[in-house]
């Protein structure tokens, strides 16, 4: 079938998720301005601060970054004060990178108001509304991880 015919015969549903992630693509944006940072060093701030500290090569790849970036950008976020190196606890030549206690806050502190405007809007479902809102996100979810992975 011809790509643009396909795409055609998409539910609705489709277009709004897509109008979604775009909206959430520009909400990121706003917030690395906010923040006074570009998108990858937001993100590697995020990263760390969700997932714990973790080594230069291993942020570079869920970075999707070469480990030669990841030194360039790990050095910006280090002068800035937004990552701190210390050594590993076990192998003494390597390093583990961890977000600063004030780089957190201040992201959250950015953050916390879009949150409070996503939490407004989920808050306002119904309980059966918010079942089949969370499953579908859910699923939704699940399959966005899987696109473009090798099988």
């Amino acid at each position: 079938m011809d790509p643009e015919a396909e795409i055609a015969r998409f539910d609705p549903m489709t277009f709004a998720v897509r109008d979604l992630i775009g909206a959430s693509q520009d909400l990121v944006v706003r917030m690395a301005r906010a923040m006074q940072m570009n998108v990858t060093d937001m993100t590697a701030v995020h990263l760390l601060s969700e997932h714990g500290p973790m080594g230069a090569a291993e942020l570079a790849d869920r970075l999707g970054i070469r480990s030669a970036s990841a030194t360039v950008l790990v050095d910006r976020l280090e002068a800035a004060g937004h990552v701190e190196r210390t050594p590993h606890p076990t192998d003494r030549r390597r390093v583990t990178l961890t977000a600063t206690a004030g780089a957190q806050a201040h992201a959250l502190a950015v953050w916390l108001p879009g949150l409070r405007l996503v939490d407004e809007v989920g808050r306002s479902l119904s309980p059966e509304e918010a079942v089949v809102v969370r499953a579908f996100l859910e699923r939704l979810t699940a399959a966005m991880d899987r696109a473009g992975r090798p099988d």
